[in-house]
């Protein structure tokens, strides 16, 4: 496990487990408090109860875990009880992982060295998680390592509390082009569409008992969580790389607000001929990189 503490925020990591953030803290009235939700001690060995993770190469679903690209398909193995494959190939698996100075973790991973990984490219990931004062950034790196081209995408994967000491139920706020329209399989049957009323976050509202699972696409890289009445505020802050934003509101009453670069079964979208999947094809050695930063905003 690595920590790392800044005067605000700290942040607790464990490569082991996809170098998923085990905890992530703010230091309010003098104690620190859960942001985003505590995993279980002892810690899992599996990501999902984690607070956050990391998709790579690929967020979301791919339906029936199988795509078209450059004229050829491609099967993977299927990791959800309806055959698809979902949320990419390294949140499970152990990196490597050092701290090269206060405030900063680098994190590594490398598909080569697993025989098994779920994926038809090989592909290098680093990650660098940094806080700095009232700020938490993390870095991501996917990289090409085979000598063909490959179809990319990354995402993270945050679970926030649904309320802090003191305060009412969290409000969201951002701002998005469109919305996919989904099916019980919460897989796009095509490209997005306009924001349902219902789902429209335009303006910072509470959710309320509403349930929310879904991807908006056109995400202006912005977003806001506030608790009212504990005069904490979190604004997220993505890269244009992250053009699509997911909401999940989790069973165990977190919310789960997700930058990722591609819509769900983007690859498939692509093969179809659909804009804005977001996509990235990768030439050998080329790299697609993106920044996600975390700000806290309090009494």
């Amino acid at each position: 496990m690595f920590t790392l503490e800044s005067s605000l925020l700290r942040l607790e990591v464990n490569p082991e487990v996809g170098a998923s953030v085990a905890a992530f803290e703010a230091r309010l009235g003098g104690e620190w408090v859960a942001v985003m939700r505590p995993t279980p001690r002892p810690l899992p060995g599996r990501s999902s109860p984690y607070s956050s993770f990391t998709l790579a190469p690929y967020s979301n679903r791919i339906r029936g875990a199988r795509f078209r690209f450059a004229g050829r398909e491609y099967r993977l193995q299927p990791n959800t009880p309806e055959g698809n494959a979902q949320h990419g190939d390294v949140r499970n698996r152990p990196w490597q992982a050092e701290k090269p100075g206060p405030g900063t973790l680098v994190c590594s991973f490398e598909s080569g060295r697993f025989e098994d990984v779920n994926w038809p490219w090989a592909f290098t990931l680093l990650k660098t998680y940094r806080l700095e004062g009232n700020t938490f950034d993390t870095v991501l790196e996917l990289t090409n390592a085979s000598d063909e081209p490959m179809p990319a995408g990354f995402g993270l994967h945050p679970y926030f509390v649904w309320r802090l000491p003191g305060s009412r139920d969290v409000e969201l706020q951002f701002g998005a082009q469109g919305y996919y329209r989904t099916g019980e399989s919460l897989i796009p049957d095509g490209p997005m569409g306009a924001v349902p009323a219902e789902l429209d976050f335009s303006r910072s509202r509470a959710l309320g008992g509403q349930k929310v699972n879904g991807v908006y696409g056109g995400w202006d890289g912005r977003a806001v969580l506030e608790w009212p009445g504990s005069g904490v505020r979190m604004r997220l802050e993505a890269d244009p790389v992250f053009a699509h934003l997911v909401v999940f509101t989790a069973p165990d009453g977190t919310l789960a607000v997700e930058p990722v670069t591609n819509a769900t079964d983007g690859f498939n979208l692509m093969a179809q001929g659909v804009e804005g999947h977001g996509v990235v094809v990768l030439g050998p050695g080329e790299s697609l990189r993106g920044r996600v930063r975390l700000r806290l905003e309090g009494p």
